[in-house]
C-alpha cells in the first residue's frame, strides 16, 4: 500500500509566496486590463507586493496555517483560512494606505485590495483543498483496491459514530476493512451517503443484507443503543454466522473519542444496556469541578468507575483510598494514562484504621468523598462474618466520623439492594452503613446521603465472571432455581446515575436507582453461553442446584410498605425517610458489634443483627457454596 501523501509546510509556504506575486499583480491586471495606467501604478504595486510578502506569511503562520495537516482539512480549516487571509489583507491595506498618506507612491487604484483579498482567498484556500483532494483520490483509489481484497463491513447506525467508524476505516486502509453500507431506522437517512457510503435499509433488512451482499463483519457504532438493538444484531449474526463488534456505550465513552480502536466483542453488558436518559451536567460539574475529591475503595469495580468518571470533571485533586496496593496501583496508571494533567494521591489505607483515615483527611482536606469502601462478596462474607462487621460497618463508621470531625461538605455511600430485608450478612452490614450514614446527616445537618442499586455486571466476584471461568472450564454452569431473577446494570450506567444523586441537595437522603426490569439469571447465562460462541444445553450444559432456604428468588429495592418520590432525574428515585435506629441507640448497637467481632461471635452477630433490623431473616439462611451464587 502507498504511504499517504505528505507535503511539508515549508512546501506550502513556497507555494504561498509564489501566490502572493501572482494574486498581486492579478488584482493590477484584472482592474486595469494592461492598459497604460497599469504601468502608471506598477510602483503602487511594487509595494503592494513587499508588503504582502511580508506580511501575509507572518499572519498566516500567526493563525497555524502552517501547523495544520491539510490533509484532513474540513468546515473549521475553511473558517481558519477566511479569518487569516482577512486579517492579513486588513493590515497590508492599512500599511499600503499609510504609504500612500505619506507620499511614497503617488497613487493606486482602491479597488485592487478587494479584489487581491478575493484571488488571495480562492488560491490560499485553494492550495490547502487541492492537498485535501490529492489525498481523497488516493484514499478512493486505495479502497477500490481493497474492495476486492478486504473485508466486507457493514456499519450499524449512520449518526456521528457510525461516520466516525467509516472515517476511520477509510483512512487506515491497512485494516483491511471495507465499509460497503450503513443500516439505520431513521426514514430520513435512507438512500443518503455518508463519505460515499450509503444507508441501504433499516436494522429489520439486516439478516437479508448479510446475505446478499456477502458481509464479512458487523459493527455496531451506536453507543447510545439500548439492549434490545443489541441483542437483535447480536441473535441475527449469531444466527447466520457473521462476526460482529460493537462500540462501547455511552457511558464508557464519556470524555473520550470515538474511534476504531473502541471497537470491541460483544459482551454480556452490551445486551443489558438500557436506553439513555437526559442528564443533570450543569449540576454534576457544579458539585465536582474544582473540588478536592476522596474515593475510599477506589482499587475496586466500582471505586475505580468513580474515579473515571469523576476525572472527567475537572476536580482540583483526585484522592485514591484503598487497602490494596495493587488494584490503587492499576487504578493510577489508567487515570495518569487518560487524565495526564489531574493531580492524582494514591493512599494507601484501611478504613478500619482510624487514626491513618483521620491523618489522609487532615493532610488532603478532601471536600466530597464516595465511601465505595466494602467487603461484598456475599458467600464469602457468610463465612467471614466477623470480617463483614469489621470493613462494612466500622469502616463505614470510621468514614464518617472523620467526616464529620473535618466538616466534610458531602458524602456519597455506595449501598446495594441486599440491604433491603436482608437475608445475609453482607447486605445486612450494608444496611447498618446505611443507617449510620443517615443519623449523621440528620444529626449535624449534612449533606450525606445513600445511593442503592443492584448488582452490577463485570464487578469483581460478580456472577458473570464465575459464568465464564465455568464456560472456560466446559460447563457446567451452576444457578440455583431457573426462576432466580436479580436486579442488573453495567458498572458505567450505575457509577454515572451515582453522580447524578451525588449533585441533588438533600440531607439524609435514600436515592435508589432505576434498575430497570429484574434479569433471569438463566437468561443471563444462556446470552454468555452464546456471545461465547456456543449453543446451551448442547456445548455447555446447565444444572439447577436448587434453592436454598432463605433465599429469595428476586430482589427488593424498597422496604414493603415504604413510598418513594421522584427526583429532578427519572432514572433515580428517593426512599421515604424511615430510620430504624438513631443517635445512642445506633451507636450502641454498632460497638456491641464490632466487639462481638472481634471476640469471634459469629452466631451471636447474626442474632443480633436480625434484632436489630427490621424484616431481617439472616438466620434462616445457611452458609452458601461459593461456587453457587443465584
Amino acid at each position: 500500500m502507498k504511504a499517504k501523501p505528505n507535503i511539508r509546510n515549508r512546501y506550502v509556504m513556497m507555494g504561498d509566496l509564489i501566490l502572493i506575486v501572482a494574486t498581486v499583480l492579478g488584482s493590477y491586471v484584472l482592474r486595469l486590463e494592461l492598459s497604460p495606467a497599469f504601468y502608471t501604478y506598477l510602483p503602487s504595486a511594487m509595494w503592494l507586493l513587499g508588503a504582502s510578502l511580508i506580511i501575509k506569511p507572518l499572519v498566516y503562520y500567526f493563525f497555524g496555517l502552517y501547523r495544520r495537516m491539510w490533509l484532513y482539512a474540513s468546515v473549521p480549516e475553511l473558517k481558519l483560512i477566511l479569518a487569516a487571509v482577512t486579517s492579513a489583507s486588513v493590515l497590508v491595506s492599512t500599511v499600503l494606505v499609510g504609504m500612500f498618506s505619506m507620499g511614497v507612491f503617488t497613487g493606486f487604484p482602491r479597488s485592487v485590495l478587494v479584489i487581491d483579498w478575493l484571488l488571495t482567498l480562492l488560491t490560499v484556500g485553494g492550495l490547502r483543498f487541492t492537498m485535501r483532494l490529492v489525498a481523497e483520490y488516493r484514499i478512493n483509489a486505495g479502497q477500490n483496491k481493497q474492495g476486492s481484497q478486504g473485508k466486507r463491513i457493514l456499519i450499524i447506525g449512520a449518526g456521528d459514530a457510525g461516520a466516525m467508524v467509516v472515517r476511520e476505516l477509510q483512512k487506515n486502509l491497512q485494516l483491511n476493512l471495507y465499509p460497503i453500507g450503513f443500516l439505520d431506522d431513521n426514514p430520513a437517512k435512507q438512500n443518503q451517503q455518508i463519505y460515499g457510503v450509503p444507508v441501504i435499509g433499516t436494522l429489520t433488512d439486516l439478516a437479508v443484507t448479510l446475505e446478499r451482499r456477502s458481509i464479512d463483519e458487523v459493527i455496531i457504532a451506536i453507543p447510545s443503543a439500548p439492549g434490545r438493538v443489541v441483542r437483535l444484531v447480536a441473535n441475527v449474526c449469531r444466527i447466520k454466522g457473521t462476526p460482529f463488534r460493537t462500540m462501547p456505550g455511552i457511558y464508557e465513552l464519556l470524555g473520550g473519542i470515538v474511534s476504531i480502536s473502541r471497537l470491541r466483542e460483544v459482551q454480556i453488558t452490551d445486551l443489558l444496556r438500557r436506553e439513555t436518559v437526559s442528564s443533570l451536567f450543569e449540576e454534576v460539574g457544579a458539585t465536582l469541578g474544582g473540588k478536592a475529591i476522596a474515593v475510599t475503595g477506589a482499587g475496586g469495580s466500582i471505586g475505580r468507575e468513580i474515579c473515571r468518571q469523576v476525572a472527567r470533571w475537572g476536580p482540583s485533586e483526585l484522592i485514591l483510598i484503598g487497602h490494596g496496593e495493587n488494584s490503587i496501583f492499576e487504578s493510577v496508571l489508567e487515570l495518569h494514562d487518560s487524565f495526564p494533567s489531574l493531580l492524582i494521591r494514591p493512599l494507601i489505607c484501611d478504613v478500619r484504621d482510624y487514626q491513618r483515615l483521620n491523618n489522609l483527611f487532615q493532610r488532603h482536606h478532601p471536600e466530597l468523598v464516595f465511601h465505595a469502601a466494602a467487603h461484598k462478596h456475599v458467600p464469602l462474607m457468610e463465612t467471614n462474618v466477623e470480617e463483614a462487621i469489621t470493613n462494612n460497618i466500622l469502616g463505614s463508621r470510621n468514614v464518617v466520623n472523620v467526616c464529620l470531625e473535618h466538616d466534610i461538605e458531602k458524602l456519597v455511600m455506595i449501598s446495594t439492594d441486599k440491604a433491603v430485608r436482608p437475608i445475609n450478612v453482607m447486605g445486612a452490614t450494608k444496611r447498618m452503613a446505611e443507617l449510620m450514614v443517615l443519623d449523621a446527616a440528620h444529626r449535624y445537618n449534612k449533606a450525606y446521603s445513600v445511593v442503592r442499586f443492584g448488582n452490577v455486571l463485570g464487578s469483581r466476584g460478580s456472577v458473570v465472571p464465575l459464568f465464564k471461568r465455568q464456560i472456560a472450564q466446559g460447563g457446567p454452569i451452576t444457578i440455583t432455581h431457573p426462576d432466580m431473577k436479580r436486579y442488573f446494570m453495567t458498572i458505567p450506567e450505575a457509577v454515572h446515575l451515582v453522580l447524578q444523586a451525588a449533585s441533588m441537595e438533600g440531607c439524609g437522603e435514600t436515592y435508589v436507582l432505576n434498575m430497570g426490569q429484574q434479569v433471569r439469571i438463566l437468561d443471563l447465562a444462556e446470552d454468555l453461553i452464546r456471545l461465547s460462541g456456543l449453543e446451551p444445553g448442547k456445548d455447555i450444559e446447565i444444572v439447577f442446584t436448587g434453592i436454598r432456604a432463605g433465599e429469595k428468588l428476586s430482589e427488593d429495592l424498597w422496604d414493603e410498605g415504604n413510598r418513594s418520590q421522584s427526583t429532578p432525574h427519572p432514572d433515580i428515585r428517593q426512599a421515604e425517610r424511615h430510620i430504624e435506629l438513631s443517635g445512642k441507640e445506633l451507636s450502641n448497637s454498632v460497638d456491641e458489634l464490632i466487639k462481638l467481632a472481634r471476640e469471634g461471635e459469629p452466631t451471636a452477630i447474626i442474632h443480633l443483627l436480625d434484632e436489630l433490623i427490621p424484616d431481617a431473616k439472616i438466620r434462616s439462611t445457611p452458609p452458601q457454596e461459593i461456587t453457587t451464587i443465584y
